[in-house]
C-alpha cells in the first residue's frame, strides 16, 4: 500500500514488553566485548607453534602460544583438542590450514567475552581477505537424512575422517564458545569452496554460541542434518550465504545477526538464511526428518545503501522443509522471503513456513514466490492478523543504535520517543 500511517502498535510493544523485542536481544549489547568488525586492521604476533598432519591424542592450545594450522589437520581417534581463552590460531594462506574435527572426537574452545579464541589468516593485516585460509569442519554422529544414515562432504579430505552422522541425536561434539573465524572459505578447485564453519551431523549436546564469522569466501555457518541449538551468532559481510541448512537440520537458532554487505558478496548465491532439506532429492531419505529451523530474535541486515540489487532475498526456503520465525527484523533488501517454486499454496505446505511478531524494514517486496503465479495467494495468506507482520521505512542509522562498523556497532533498534515519527507501518 502506497499510504503509510505511524507505527504506535511496534513502538507501544518494544517499550512495554522487553521479551517481544525483534531482531537481537535489547538488554544490552552483548557484541561489544568479545567481537571484532575490523579485523582487517588488527594485528597479531608471529606465530611460535606449528599444527599439522593429525592431533590423535589429548591435547591442549595455549594462549600463550600463537598457533600456524598448516594444511589438513585432524584431531582423531576419540582425542579431545582444548583450546584456552585467548589463543590466537592462523590458517596458513599457502597450504590452505584446515581444522576438521573427526566423527568421535571433540573440539573444547570456550573463550570468554574479554578473552575470546580467534582463528584468522597468516597473512599481514594489509593483504587479508576472504578464503585465506579453510575453516572448521565439526564431524558428528547424529542423524542426517541420506541413505545408511552417512554422509561425506567434497572437501578432498583424508576419506578415512570424512564420515558423518549416525543415530545418536545426543551427539556431542563439544564446544565453541566466544569463537572469532576470519576470512575462512579458501578456494580449492574450480568453483568450490570451503565454508568457514562446516557443522555436519553434529547433536544436540554440542555447545554453540557466541560466535562470529566475517569476511567468509563462502557461507559462514553450515549445517549438514544433526540437531542443534544455537546462539548469539554473528556473520559478517560473508560472501555465501550466512546460515544454510540441509540434509534435516533441526536447529534452533536464537539472538542472531546477519550483516550483508554489496562489495563483500556474490550476487548470485548469496542469502542470510537459505534453507533446504537435500541438494538432489534422489539423495534424501525421505522417511527421515526433513530441514526443520526456527529462529528467534533475530536481525538480518543489508548495509547496501545504493537500491543497486545486488544482495539476493534475506531468506529462501525450498521444498520440503519447515520454517517459521519470531520475534524478528529484516531490513534493507529487496526481497525479504522468497518460496521455492515447488512449494504449493496450500495449508499443508504453507502452515509449515511461520511467521510470528516479524518487522519488515525499508524493503522492497516482503513474501514471495519462485513461481510468480503463487504470489496472490501468498499475500492473501500472510495479510492474516495471526501472523502480527509489519511494515516500516526507516534507514539504518535512524533504525539501529550504532549501524556504524567503523565504531562500534550496536544492531539493536532504537527505542527513543522520537523513533514513533520514523518508524511507518504498512
Amino acid at each position: 500500500m502506497k499510504n503509510l500511517i505511524l507505527s504506535i502498535i511496534f513502538i507501544n510493544s518494544l517499550l512495554i514488553n522487553a521479551q517481544n523485542t525483534r531482531g537481537i536481544s535489547d538488554e544490552t549489547n552483548w557484541t561489544k566485548n568479545w567481537t571484532n568488525f575490523k579485523p582487517k586492521t588488527t594485528d597479531y604476533n608471529e606465530s611460535s607453534n606449528i599444527l599439522s598432519g593429525q592431533i590423535d591424542k589429548n591435547t591442549t592450545l595455549s594462549k600463550n602460544n600463537i598457533y600456524l594450522l598448516t594444511g589438513m589437520v585432524y584431531v582423531t581417534n576419540n582425542a579431545v583438542l582444548t583450546i584456552e581463552p585467548g589463543t590466537v590460531i592462523k590458517g596458513d594462506y599457502e597450504t590452505n590450514g584446515t581444522l576438521i574435527v573427526a566423527k568421535g572426537s571433540k573440539i573444547i574452545a570456550e573463550g570468554q567475552e574479554s578473552n575470546p579464541i580467534i582463528f584468522t589468516s597468516n597473512r599481514p593485516s594489509t593483504q587479508r581477505k576472504s578464503g585465506d585460509w579453510g575453516g572448521l569442519v565439526i564431524f558428528g554422529d547424529a542423524p542426517i537424512n541420506k541413505f545408511g544414515s552417512i554422509g561425506q562432504i567434497n572437501l578432498n579430505l583424508d576419506s578415512k575422517y570424512n564420515i558423518y552422522g549416525g543415530n545418536n541425536i545426543d551427539s556431542d561434539s563439544g564446544i565453541l564458545k566466544f569463537v572469532r573465524i576470519e576470512f575462512a572459505g579458501k578456494k580449492i578447485g574450480t568453483g568450490k569452496l570451503q565454508n568457514s564453519l562446516y557443522i555436519a551431523g553434529v547433536g544436540r549436546k554440542t555447545k554453540l554460541e557466541n560466535i562470529q564469522i566475517s569476511y567468509s569466501n563462502s557461507d559462514s555457518f553450515v549445517c549438514n542434518g544433526g540437531q542443534l541449538t544455537l546462539k548469539n551468532l554473528i556473520s559478517f559481510r560473508a560472501n555465501g550465504n550466512d546460515y544454510y541448512f540441509t540434509e534435516g537440520a533441526q536447529v534452533n537458532i536464537s539472538n542472531s545477526l546477519a550483516v550483508k554487505n554489496q562489495y563483500f558478496t556474490n550476487p548470485g548465491k548469496s542469502r542470510c538464511f537459505d534453507i533446504e532439506s537435500y541438494d538432489v532429492k534422489s539423495n534424501a531419505d525421505l522417511t527421515k526428518k526433513l530441514t526443520n529451523v526456527v529462529a528467534t530474535n533475530v536481525t538480518l541486515l543489508n548495509e547496501e545503501n545504493d537500491n543497486l540489487g545486488l544482495i539476493r532475498e534475506a531468506i529462501l526456503v525450498k521444498e520440503n522443509t519447515a520454517f517459521s520465525m519470531a520475534n524478528s527484523i529484516i531490513s534493507g533488501f529487496n526481497q525479504c522471503l522468497l518460496l521455492d517454486g515447488k512449494i504449493k499454496t496450500d495449508y499443508e505446505n504453507l502452515d509449515k513456513i511461520k511467521l510470528n511478531d516479524v518487522l519488515f524494514n525499508n524493503c522492497t517486496t516482503y513474501i514471495e514466490s519462485e513461481f510468480t503465479e503463487n504470489n496472490n495467494a501468498l499475500k492473501s495468506w500472510y495479510s492474516n492478523n495471526k501472523f502480527y507482520i509489519e511494515y516500516s521505512k526507516a534507514n539504518n542509522v535512524d533504525f539501529f543504535v550504532e549501524n556504524d562498523v567503523k565504531k562500534i556497532p550496536d544492531f539493536r533498534i532504537k527505542k527513543d520517543k522520537n523513533l514513533t515519527s520514523r518508524l511507518a507501518s504498512k
